[in-house]
């Protein structure tokens, strides 16, 4: 077989203490997901099921990168979030069999144009300028277990801005896993970002960014420059 243009490598994740390394194949994001960010938001929790929009796998990013400044927003927020791997496939889901399925865990930047973000939500339009930007899902090292209440929190140049516990979450993972697998057949390669807690705020060129959940490799971004 041969292409008119060569295909895109793939995009991938380090697995902790294995030169292995997990394939991704789509990115699932959970809004909303801790009440008290749904509130600084101006929002409230939908309690009657979780909802989603999407990052492409080209968002992707490695952790402890220097990445630019994105274009065409001056107001670019990070989201501190529990990510979730899936090593099974997954359809019209039980609980537990979501819960089964989990390949490992990571700490992500769900990185955002808030303001972008904004007028899509004042238009009711799509939000993808805003939450699918390029570099804009930043993952560390995936291991294989989390505690349900571990630690969350992020800093921003050593100054913490979010601080929680994953006990927060008002959707646990086997919830969330359960009720995405009602409309898609999941599967290795699958991702799904649980949502951030409090405390959200934006950041310029030159900020040092750490994201960190008790047991987990945390994450780490420097902004630099916008790119002319």
């Amino acid at each position: 077989m041969t292409f008119v243009f060569p295909p895109s490598e793939t995009k991938s994740l380090p697995v902790e203490a294995s030169e292995q390394r997990y394939a991704v194949r789509r990115i699932f994001c959970v809004g909303r997901n801790y009440a008290a960010h749904a509130a600084e938001m101006g929002g409230e929790v939908d309690r009657e099921a979780p909802w989603y929009f999407t990052k492409s796998s080209e968002a992707l990013a490695a952790s402890g990168q220097t990445l630019p400044y994105p274009p065409g927003t001056s107001n670019y927020h990070y989201e501190m979030e529990l990510v979730v791997a899936l090593g099974a496939t997954l359809f019209k889901a039980a609980q537990v069999q979501a819960a089964d399925a989990v390949f490992g865990y990571a700490c992500g930047l769900d990185m955002t144009r808030r303001d972008l973000q904004q007028v899509g939500k004042d238009n009711r339009r799509p939000w993808d300028l805003g939450k699918d930007v390029e570099n804009g899902a930043v993952i560390g090292a995936l291991s294989p277990s989390v505690a349900p209440d571990a630690h969350i929190s992020l800093t921003v140049n050593d100054e913490t801005r979010q601080d929680a516990t994953l006990a927060d979450m008002v959707w646990s993972v086997p919830e969330i896993l359960s009720h995405l697998s009602h409309y898609y057949h999941l599967g290795p390669g699958d991702l799904v970002m649980t949502g951030t807690p409090a405390g959200v705020g934006p950041v310029v060129a030159g900020d040092r960014i750490k994201g960190m959940i008790d047991g987990l490799e945390p994450v780490k971004l420097t902004l630099g420059d916008p790119e002319t």
